[in-house]
């Protein structure tokens, strides 16, 4: 399927221009003219990639909606483009989560380039993390065959929490009351290990350590904990109030604090 490409360019002509270019090549694209309309757009579609230019009309500018899709479209990638550059707001911008930066007037062979590795490096993270978890499912399956064969089951490890939430880990339950939830063997070690480091804050890295017992990259580890953390926000949210348990704090890592 061809990747989807939103413009964020004030001027027409440039826009025009980059749309045909992008579609004379087999991506998918769409524009906006200011930073609001942008953010409106990503909220009803998925975007593989943001062109953005850093000087935009309106309330927001280039870095405000910088920051907006790297909180709230953590999947979009964003590529700035800008007439007015320095190094200054070349590393401010890859620092809020930008990939590239290109500098107007640009090669077109340099623009596509850029564009074509950014959307690539995209696609081998998600592939990343399919893989770690089809591992990590597989290595669940092939303890619980080896229990079956008559290892010694562990004690079980039954924890209350605020709320009156009860967690089975061995059992990969939450519940309150008479509301049950089941957790993937993923959700659960996750929950473990948070419920182990109670108000500290686990860097990336180390996170993705202890739940799938893997060395990563600064880079790769943010992208590989992204998805198992949301997945296990939204079993929390069944319960309402919950998913505030686990906080993400920014460049660093997450924090569980279900005090």
């Amino acid at each position: 399927m061809s990747a989807r490409i939103l413009i964020i360019e004030d001027d027409p002509g440039v826009q025009e221009a980059l749309t045909e270019l992008l579609y004379s090549e087999g991506f998918v694209a769409a524009s906006a003219r200011t930073g609001e309309a942008a953010l409106e757009m990503l909220t009803r579609e998925s975007f593989d990639l943001a062109l953005l230019d850093l000087h935009l009309p309106g309330r927001l500018d280039g870095r405000d909606v910088m920051s907006e899709i790297s909180q709230l479209h953590p999947k979009t990638r964003v590529i700035i483009i800008t007439g007015h550059g320095s190094l200054e707001t070349a590393i401010a911008a890859i620092r809020s989560g930008a990939r590239d930066y290109i500098l107007k007037p640009y090669k077109i062979d340099d623009f596509l380039t850029s564009i074509r590795r950014v959307l690539s490096e995209k696609e081998t993270k998600a592939r990343k993390e399919i893989l770690i978890e089809q591992l990590a499912s597989s290595l669940d399956q092939l303890k619980d065959v080896e229990g079956i064969r008559g290892e010694e089951l562990p004690a079980r490890r039954v924890a209350s929490l605020p709320g009156n939430l009860m967690v089975d880990l061995e059992r990969r339950e939450i519940w309150r009351g008479d509301q049950r939830v089941r957790l993937t063997p993923t959700e659960s070690k996750l929950l473990s290990i948070f419920l182990e480091n109670r108000g500290r804050v686990l860097g990336h890295r180390e996170l993705v350590f202890l739940v799938q017992g893997i060395q990563v990259s600064d880079g790769e580890a943010p992208e590989i904990l992204r998805p198992m953390v949301s997945r296990l926000r939204k079993k929390l949210a069944v319960f309402p109030g919950l998913d505030v348990w686990i906080s993400n704090v920014r460049g660093t890592g997450y924090l569980f604090d279900p005090s």
